[in-house]
Order: structure tokens, then C-alpha cells, then sequence
């Protein structure tokens, strides 16, 4: 896709989540991170099209939410150096995926691009991202963390009445061992968070009106067989009822339809003849038998499609075709671009 709307002349920049190598090699990067790179398109390039790539770096931008709602430089500095923070900014479930979305308004904000495509993991992780503003907004409107940002409590004190009697003594046990205070430690955090739950809390609901907006649109990629079909209905669905917005279904690796002549009657009749025959006859009718599996996986293919994605509603729906060899470069990338443009 972002090679599409490059040669098309927009200004596109392509963000994977996924910390594979595979998007830099195929795109001819040696890496990538979480700065924009440009990607060059040898051939046409329609005037002002561009291509850029980064990936995520779920710190750095966990980082820059910091220091942007921090009350100061030096609030921002404490809490990005205390150890409760670094532990809940790597390990915090959905902590990902609301920094992918974070990073997406960033982006977004910076007005620099015509066209951002993010790459999500498959289905059901994808979902994280669609519950990720949410989850956030709930995790600070819960009332343990509010709980916690009691003044009392984020000043040090009362700390013990909050979490426990249990826990106070737990904490205190592994503090010797480990050499980590950790009551300290999250008092200092609650403290210097203390202030930033609005700014979080605001910044969460712009993430989900931007996911909401009409130029906003999710394309479902999946293949021909029953699972990931049924995958992508359920996908299309959940979308639905968050008021998203659907781009279409894009059907990966389609085995191609064969022609039907010849007919099945006349091909049955031709291996028959030809199976007891000399090795090349033999050879000949197998090759039949492979042509016959292949049009009937193709047929099947289309069916099971059309019957998955039946009586949902969907702006598009298009086949890439299996392709002779693996996509892992650019040339790859462009054969697929053309089959989404019609260019194929």
C-alpha cells in the first residue's frame, strides 16, 4: 500500500509494530527505527511521492508522553529514571499497543505526510490496538491508582494502609535482598505522576477520536481458507460496533482460476487414456490430475470467500495473487502494489 500511494505521488510513511527485520530488508534499509526513513523507488514516481518507513520504539515514545505532560523538566527526568516506571512502561499489558496509537496521533499531528500506513499484528492482537485508549483510560481512572494519587499517599505517606499490612512486609523483604527500596520508589512515582492524569487522560481520548475519524480506515488482510476468513469477519464486526471504519478486505495469496477447457468430462477421459500408457503419457496425465486439484482449490478459494463474507458490508474487496516466490524486496512489494492499484 505505501508503495502504491509513493508511486501515486503522496507522501507516505509506513510504521510496523512488529520488531522483525523483515519490513527494513524488504524495503532495502539496512534497519530501522524510530525515525522515518526514506525508501528509494527506482521507476516512475508520480510528482511529490515519497516513502518512508520506521518502526516502533515503544520506550522512546513512552518517554515523550512524559515529558509532555510532566508539571516539569524535572518531574519528566525523576519519573523516566525511577525503576516502578521503567518496569511499567516495558510490561504494562496494552502499554504497546497505546504507544503505537500515541505515536500514530504524533505523527499525525506533525502534518507532514499524505498517507500513514501502520502494519498491526495478526487479528486478535490487532484488537489490542482498537482497546488500547480505552484500557488506558481505565487503568487511570481505577481506583487504586487514584487511590495512590491521594496527596497523602504520593508524598510517602500511608503507603502501608493503601497496599497492606502483607504487602508493606513483602516489599520491605525484598527491598534487602534486591538492594531496591520500593517503597520509596513508588512513592517517588506517585508523587512526581501526580498532576498527569489529566494530560494522559485527555491525550487517550484524542487517540480513540482519531482512531473514530472517517479518514481513518482499517484494512483487513487475509488468505483464502476458512480460519483467518472467519478471522477477518469477526474483525470487520468488531469494527462495526466500535464506529470504525473499514477500508475493505484485502484477500492475500489467491490461487489463480484456470480456464475450463478443458472441460472436467474430457480431462477424466484423457488421464484415463493416458494413465496406462508410456512414461510421458504417464507424465501427461498426472499433470492433468495437478491441473484439475489446482482449478478446484481455486474455485473452492473464491467460495469460500463469498460465503464468509457474505452480507457484510465492504467498500472493497481484492485478490493478490500467489506470487512464484517469497515478497522480500522491493520488486516484490511493487507486483503486489500493482494488483491493489488494478495495474495487473
Amino acid at each position: 500500500m505505501g508503495v502504491a500511494a509513493a508511486r501515486a505521488g503522496r507522501r507516505t510513511l509506513v510504521l510496523t509494530i512488529d520488531p522483525a527485520r523483515r519490513l527494513a530488508q524488504a524495503m532495502g534499509l539496512e534497519h530501522l527505527d524510530d525515525e522515518p526513513r526514506p525508501v528509494t523507488l527506482e521507476g516512475e514516481v508520480a510528482e511529490g511521492g515519497e516513502l518512508w518507513a520506521m518502526m516502533l520504539d515503544m520506550q522512546t515514545t513512552f518517554d515523550r508522553l512524559i515529558d509532555r505532560h510532566a508539571r516539569s523538566s524535572k518531574d519528566a527526568a525523576s519519573i523516566k529514571q525511577n525503576r516502578i516506571y521503567r518496569t511499567l512502561s516495558s510490561t504494562l499489558s496494552g502499554t504497546q499497543e497505546y504507544m503505537a496509537m500515541e505515536r500514530l496521533h504524533e505523527l499525525h499531528e506533525a502534518g507532514e505526510w499524505d498517507l500513514l500506513v501502520i502494519d498491526t499484528p495478526p487479528t486478535r492482537s490487532a484488537l489490542d490496538f482498537l482497546d488500547a485508549p480505552k484500557r488506558m483510560t481505565s487503568f487511570l481512572e481505577g481506583r487504586l491508582l487514584t487511590l495512590l494519587l491521594k496527596p497523602g499517599v504520593a508524598a510517602g505517606r500511608g503507603v502501608g494502609r493503601v497496599v497492606g499490612a502483607g504487602a508493606t512486609a513483602f516489599m520491605r523483604v525484598a527491598g534487602k535482598v534486591t538492594g531496591m527500596d520500593l517503597l520509596q520508589d513508588l512513592a517517588d512515582f506517585f508523587r512526581d505522576f501526580e498532576g498527569m492524569y489529566e494530560g494522559f487522560k485527555e491525550r487517550a481520548e484524542q487517540v480513540l477520536e482519531l482512531l473514530r475519524d472517517p479518514s481513518s480506515r482499517f484494512v483487513v488482510v487475509t488468505s483464502p481458507e476458512p480460519p483467518p476468513l472467519r478471522e477477518a469477519r469477526f474483525f470487520l464486526e468488531r469494527l462495526e460496533q466500535e464506529g470504525l471504519h473499514s477500508a475493505g478486505v484485502v484477500v492475500n495469496r489467491v490461487r489463480p482460476e484456470v480456464p475450463r477447457d478443458p472441460t472436467d468430462a474430457a480431462m477424466r477421459r484423457a488421464i484415463d487414456e493416458l494413465a496406462g500408457g508410456d512414461p510421458l503419457d504417464h507424465a501427461s496425465a498426472q499433470t492433468l490430475v495437478l491441473l484439475g486439484e489446482g482449478r478446484n482449490l481455486a474455485n473452492r478459494q473464491r467460495r469460500d470467500v463469498a460465503a464468509a463474507l457474505a452480507s457484510t458490508r465492504l467498500p472493497a474487496l481484492l485478490d493478490v495473487p500467489l506470487l512464484g516466490g517469497d515478497v522480500h524486496d522491493l520488486d516484490g512489494l511493487d507486483a503486489i502494489a500493482r494488483t491493489l492499484v488494478g495495474d495487473a
